[in-house]
């Protein structure tokens, strides 16, 4: 066989090795998961258990502003298959990385009107856009 029957190949593996992207969506779902390393333009989706039904809201603290943009509010769901009435859901937000850098996403699950009471949970993590 030919060098450059060999080469032909090759060549076209490595470009293609070079052009694969990072995936668009980087999902978290618990604080064993950071910190989160992003490129710029990509999404992260954001789920933590919830029960709104006891008075108890996720809260953000910290956006992680300067790196990280909300893409939605909040979006409550309740799984279809619990059926019971006050069962636990998730909480989920959706944020794209713009620009390079560093930040902190920071929620705290608490009841809203009882700021004094400190927060049931904290959910903290480490940004960094490259």
């Amino acid at each position: 066989m030919s060098p450059t029957r060999l080469f032909v190949p090759l060549a076209l593996s490595l470009l293609a090795a070079c052009a694969t992207q990072p995936k668009q969506n980087v999902t978290v779902e618990k604080q064993s998961e950071c910190p989160v390393k992003l490129h710029s333009g990509q999404n992260l989706i954001l789920t933590l258990p919830s029960n709104p039904t006891t008075g108890y809201r996720w809260a953000i603290q910290d956006s992680a502003g300067g790196v990280l943009r909300a893409l939605s509010p909040e979006v409550y769901s309740n799984p279809q298959d619990a059926g019971i009435v006050g069962s636990a859901g998730l909480s989920t937000w959706r944020f794209q990385s713009f620009a390079a850098g560093t930040g902190r996403l920071r929620l705290t699950y608490s009841q809203p009107w009882a700021p004094e009471v400190p927060a049931v949970e904290t959910f903290d993590c480490a940004i960094s856009v490259n």
